[in-house]
């Protein structure tokens, strides 16, 4: 009795693009704070072919084909939480921050075309994508478990494995993915086909796990208990498949076959029963179940028809029936009980749903294993600001606090008033200061500087404006398209739409008016300081540019001037300690990712704010107490400083120019910080100019892709509206006026009968002897006369709007016309001349009156009546002038 097993049909799907809107969102949305700068170009390409040859291509009956799709299949699933596929809401067009890719797939079942069935469904939307290629993956599973030799061990078991696995696969999707797809799928995908696919595979799991054990030659109890377990799958899934609403998708030896089977494997349980009785030597009980058995097995050959051959299956049958059944009357002549009294067989239940593996495929690899989850991304774009927040607070309050000692200092003239007690020398301070600046590039560094920050802030506005403008031009078209059509222009307002993207817009609008504020202060500060800054440049002309003075030498060994000297050393011990601290606020850095992707892993979810703040709080909280430490420490230390510098200043006897002097090392000591601050005030700006550079761009990309996305469902819509319109009917003609629908008994008129054409009629002997002799026409023709209708009689021409005759053209000059009618010639006879032998004679053509005078030559023909009705241009003015 040999087997075959039931095969899934593979879904088919068309080609899709998956290159181009993928870089574009991996571009769009992992460029900024925790993103990558790669483009994956070569993996996106590796999965578009990945795609196309697990989707598109004819797949084999084979391992290797069932580890490319599910290679795939896994694919999808490790892009899921970063590339999300997902489908726009109603009125949404798509935006660069979506990936809008339309999956094409054909129902598996239907096969109404030559290649493609009929019944289709396109979705945007990477979970239907997954659900058909693990359709797919299930099919694929129940094709190669068919192709198995089963009369071989590794046959049977490696159908029974790939027939649970596809019993798995169709189970997960019934529970798992198909769900909310079932108003808008295909009948494959449904949750009553899914099921029987699902019992089918199971059952026939279940008959591949009990041929094994017949080949195994196991207990005859054991085989009937799998037998009706089998019997009991196959029971399921026949009424399963029976369903009304899958008409004729089922292929049409399913049912047959499911039926066929299911009377032959409770057969096959009764039979071995039946050898378990005649071993315990129960005869009645062997012969009972034989019969019921053989009654089985005609009933599932009658079901199963064509698809099964169950002949030699009833002939063994058969024969093991009769021969009990002769034994018993010769021999043990044991009563045989009725069916129903018999023990119930038992069932073994063996195969099961086997549950997905994931990876599917333990080759899968992750194409873009550097790329985070979506939610993992955002989680880290919010930690970055929140950092960013932290870091240019604690540096904000480092430099406030250094920048108010400096100018302490300077209004002191520390430490250049205790180095130059001389009064003649250029203190070292100075000296180290103009060094300083011309280490960091001088009064030309800041010159560059500032000429380059209008250009950046102009490159910053022209971006902005430009996708500005293009907002408010796709805005103003929707509001006067939205006032043409009124309530028919049906989409979303492009002003409502576009209220995000104006926030954004704004809110750079408001960062670049603070820069061009902050770039007014830091011009101001330069022209204040240039002078200062480039004579500390030029160290050469320091000394003749500082005025001298003579102040008592006594004071360079006081008290006030030796602590004077050691408060200045702690300056410098804070201005190195504040330099290590900001480095090391800066360069802070912890593995937030992980944390973030373990709460994802965990709990579904990543609460952004909580991890982040408990974060950044271990990390900076030292930081934070030794930035604290530092400004305590010089509200001390500045304390201190003013005390000694008003004991020095008692001591100090200066002149008029020994203040001068001090002055002037003032301002220099001022003009070495400002140096300092502007130098770091440009470069700022300028990275700050070029940063926000790259975010306009981006916001502007943004803008004009949505408004291409609007201009292109603006021409769909108006389109649609066009076409409405023009398919609505028109409206009724107004009714007649009663003069003009009915005559005078109230009838409708009925136009006039069309008039006969004009007869030809011979006009009177006194019109024809008016004619010259030699114009006359040949004997026994008549000219014609137009017989013109009378009063009364229906018009025709110019004057009947009904009929419209046009005016005779004038005909040309033709030189036969006068000529005398020559009969045929006779034979022998010559021709007239001009006449070829044996040619027609000329006809003679009958010649309208010429609108010039009349000359002699041509042919008198008596002139009609006048006719008040004829058209304007058959009036004649030479007529009249004849006949005077």
């Amino acid at each position: 009795m040999a087997s075959s097993f039931l095969a899934v049909p593979l879904k088919k799907s068309s080609e899709v693009d998956l290159v181009k809107p993928l870089e574009k969102f991996i571009k769009n949305t992992y460029s900024g704070p925790g993103g990558t700068q790669d483009d994956f170009v070569p993996q996106l390409k590796e999965l578009d072919k990945l795609r196309d040859s697990a989707t598109c291509k004819t797949l084999d009956r084979h391992d290797s084909s069932l580890e490319l799709i599910q290679k795939y299949y896994d694919q999808l699933g490790a892009i899921e939480a970063k590339l999300p596929i997902t489908e726009n809401q109603e009125d949404e067009p798509p935006t660069p921050y979506q990936i809008r890719v339309n999956f094409t797939w054909y129902d598996a079942f239907d096969q109404g075309m030559l290649f493609l069935g009929k019944m289709k469904k396109t979705m945007s939307s990477g979970d239907y994508e997954r659900m058909c290629v693990l359709f797919n993956i299930g099919a694929l599973m129940s094709q190669i478990a068919a192709a198995q030799n089963l009369s071989m061990d590794d046959g049977l078991k490696n159908s029974a494995k790939y027939l649970q696995q596809a019993a798995g696969v169709f189970t997960h999707i019934k529970e798992s993915m198909a769900g909310p797809f079932q108003q808008v799928v295909t009948p494959d995908l449904s949750l009553e086909m899914l099921s029987t696919l699902s019992v089918v595979m199971l059952a026939q799991a279940q008959e591949a796990i009990l041929l094994k054990s017949i080949q195994d030659k196991m207990k005859e109890a054991i085989i009937a208990k799998l037998s009706m377990q089998a019997s009991d799958l196959y029971s399921d899934a026949m009424k399963q498949a029976q369903n009304p609403h899958f008409g004729d998708l089922l292929p049409k030896e399913w049912i047959p076959t499911l039926a066929g089977k299911q009377a032959m494997y409770h057969a096959q349980a009764e039979y071995h029963m039946s050898l378990l009785a005649k071993k315990n030597k129960n005869i009645g009980e062997e012969i009972a179940r034989l019969k019921h058995a053989l009654e089985l097995a005609k009933t599932g050959s009658s079901r199963a028809g064509s698809t099964m051959d169950m002949k030699d299956f009833i002939g063994k049958l058969q024969r093991a029936h009769d021969a009990a059944d002769k034994d018993n009357n010769f021999i043990y002549h044991d009563r045989v009980p009725e069916l129903s009294t018999l023990p119930a067989i038992g069932r073994a239940v063996v195969a099961k749903a086997l549950p997905l593996s994931k990876p599917m495929n333990p080759k899968s690899t992750d194409l873009f294993e550097k790329l985070v989850p979506l939610a993992v991304h955002q989680a880290l774009t919010g930690y970055e600001t929140r950092k960013a927040d932290v870091v240019n607070r604690e540096v904000g309050r480092l430099r406030e606090a250094t920048q108010l000692m400096n100018s302490v200092l300077a209004s002191f003239n520390l430490p250049a008033a205790i180095e130059d007690l001389s009064g003649d020398t250029v203190p070292q301070s100075i000296l180290d200061k103009g060094a300083a600046i011309k280490e960091r590039g001088g009064i030309e560094k800041i010159n560059q500087l500032i000429q380059d920050l209008p250009e950046l802030l102009q490159r910053n506005k022209e971006v902005l404006d430009e996708a500005n403008r293009v907002l408010d031009e796709e805005e103003k078209t929707d509001s006067e398209l939205r006032a043409n059509f009124k309530e028919r222009w049906t989409r979303t307002a492009s002003a409502q739409l576009y209220s995000p993207l104006r926030a954004e817009g704004g809110k750079y609008q408001s960062i670049l008016d603070n820069a061009i504020h902050a770039d007014t202060i830091v011009r101001e500060k330069y022209n204040k300081h240039a002078e200062n800054i480039t004579l500390l440049c030029k160290p050469e002309d320091l000394t003749g540019k500082i005025p001298s003075s003579s102040p008592a030498a006594a004071l360079q060994n006081s008290k006030c001037v030796t602590d004077l000297r050691q408060l200045m050393e702690e300056v410098e011990t804070i201005k190195a300690e504040r330099d290590v601290i900001e480095s090391e606020i800066k360069e802070a850095k912890t593995d937030i990712s992980s944390k973030f992707l373990t709460a994802l892993a965990q709990d579904g979810v990543v609460n952004e704010e909580s991890l982040s703040v408990g974060e950044l709080d271990r990390m900076f909280s030292p930081l934070q107490k030794q930035v604290t430490d530092s400004v305590s420490r010089q509200e001390s230390l500045m304390g201190k400083i003013q005390t000694a510098n008003t004991e020095f200043c008692q001591q100090k006897q200066a002149s008029g120019s020994a203040n001068q002097r001090e002055e002037k090392l003032k301002d220099l000591a001022a003009a070495h910080d400002a140096f300092m601050e502007l130098l770091g005030n440009l470069e700022e700006g300028t990275k700050f100019y070029n940063e926000l550079l790259l975010l306009l761009v981006k916001f502007q990309t943004k803008c004009n892709d949505i408004v291409f996305a609007r201009k292109t469902e603006k021409d769909e819509h108006l389109k649609d509206l066009q076409e409405n319109i023009a398919k609505q009917p028109s409206q009724s003609a107004p009714a007649p006026p009663a003069y003009q629908a009915s005559g005078p008994g109230g009838a409708a008129k009925a136009p006039p009968p069309r008039p006969p054409p004009p007869s030809v009629q011979p006009q009177q002997n006194q019109q024809q002897q008016q004619q010259p002799p030699a114009q006359q026409a040949p004997a026994g023709s008549q000219p014609p006369q137009l017989n013109m209708p009378q009063a009364g009689q229906p018009q025709y021409g110019y004057n009947n709007p009904q009929y419209y005759s046009p005016p005779p053209m004038p005909t040309s000059y033709n030189p036969y016309a006068t000529m005398q009618y020559q009969p045929p010639p006779q034979q022998g006879a010559t021709a007239p001349y001009g006449q070829q032998p044996g040619a027609p004679p000329y006809p003679q053509q009958q010649q309208a009156a010429p609108p010039y005078p009349q000359q002699q030559y041509a042919p008198q023909y008596p002139q009609p009546a006048y006719n008040p009705y004829a058209p304007p241009s058959q009036y004649n003015p030479y007529q009249q002038q004849q006949q005077h």
